[in-house]
């Protein structure tokens, strides 16, 4: 077990996560405030760290693809085990963080997704499913992220911070009638009433 406040943060950038991870044959992408910039086509804001996602039950073929890293299973509020001593805990948590052991720098947190052979689950409501080709996009240079929709319907718990409400007012003007009326519908299910159906409908 390590105290999560002893390391500090130096977060690749998503190009750097796929150059390393480019040859995999599974699921992942950007995922959280940096699938947002590459939805808008640039860098929209400063982020602090940077959040990939892959399938929950192949976090081993991640960890195989990046043997210069280790990797930390969030077991609580500032605490993190090393995978292998963590295993009894993937199924109740979903954050792993990547650390560089020359330099004990934090590269990047990985979403352990819950999902169905190849559909994704989300994980706030199950009821919620995608094919993974209707979560991932792909900018021009070949970076896969998650639809601005599922990012945003994520970042609805979080509204209070200017960072999330940020992102939202600078997505929905952009998005599609059909993809509006998605995050409206995965709303009303997880959040109930909450303040962004009001421009949504």
């Amino acid at each position: 077990m390590i105290d999560l406040d002893d390391s500090p943060w130096d977060a690749w950038r998503p190009e750097d996560a796929q150059r390393r991870l480019a040859e995999l044959d599974l699921p992942w992408y950007v995922a959280a405030g940096w699938a947002i910039d590459l939805y808008l086509g640039g860098d929209h804001r400063e982020h602090e760290d940077l959040e990939l996602a892959v399938p929950n039950n192949r976090i081993d073929e991640v960890a195989e693809a990046l043997p210069g890293l280790e990797l930390f299973v969030i077991t609580g509020p500032a605490r993190a085990a090393p995978l292998a001593e963590a295993r009894d805990q993937l199924e109740e948590t979903h954050q792993t963080w990547a650390r560089e052991p020359g330099t004990d720098l934090w590269r990047f947190d990985l979403f352990r997704e819950p999902s169905d052979g190849d559909t994704w689950v989300c994980r706030r409501d199950e009821s919620i499913r995608l094919p993974y080709d209707r979560v991932i996009e792909w900018t021009d240079d070949g970076i896969p992220y998650a639809r601005p929709e599922i990012v945003l319907l994520f970042k609805a718990k979080h509204s209070h911070r200017e960072r999330d409400q940020r992102d939202f007012e600078a997505v929905v003007p952009r998005l599609e009638p059909e993809r509006r009326r998605w995050l409206a519908d995965a709303l009303e299910l997880v959040h109930p009433g909450h303040e962004w159906l009001a421009e949504l409908g």
